[in-house]
């Protein structure tokens, strides 16, 4: 996480972190409007996953683009991933969150 992190910070993105899916939920609540997108895990302990994570995001704002991050669910990403979502198999290099983010936030910016 703290890699991902820095890749993030020193692409320029200012980033809020969830410890697990409780606190991701807690963080959609109070900080919705300052999202531009969304990255999460999806095994993140107790709590809701980061399927979960992401439907609730996009109740709440529904253009939100949605990257997630696995190592062992990318299987049911056609199933359970929200519509317009990239899905990066673990392990995987900090540079590609970075890309796949990145490139998430540009197809949805109004031209």
């Amino acid at each position: 996480q703290a890699v991902v992190d820095i890749a993030l910070q020193e692409a320029g993105f200012e980033v809020l972190i969830a410890c697990d899916g409780n606190e991701a939920f807690d963080l959609l609540g109070s900080r919705i409007g300052e999202l531009n997108g969304l990255i999460t895990d999806i095994k993140l302990g107790d709590g809701p996953n980061g399927w979960e994570i992401a439907r609730r995001a996009r109740e709440l704002s529904s253009g939100l683009p949605v990257l997630y991050v696995s190592g062992t669910s990318e299987h049911q990403w056609a199933s359970e991933g929200v519509p317009g979502s990239l899905i990066i198999s673990k392990p995987f290099a900090p540079t590609q969150i970075v890309v796949a983010i990145s490139s998430l936030l540009f197809a949805t910016e109004p031209p």
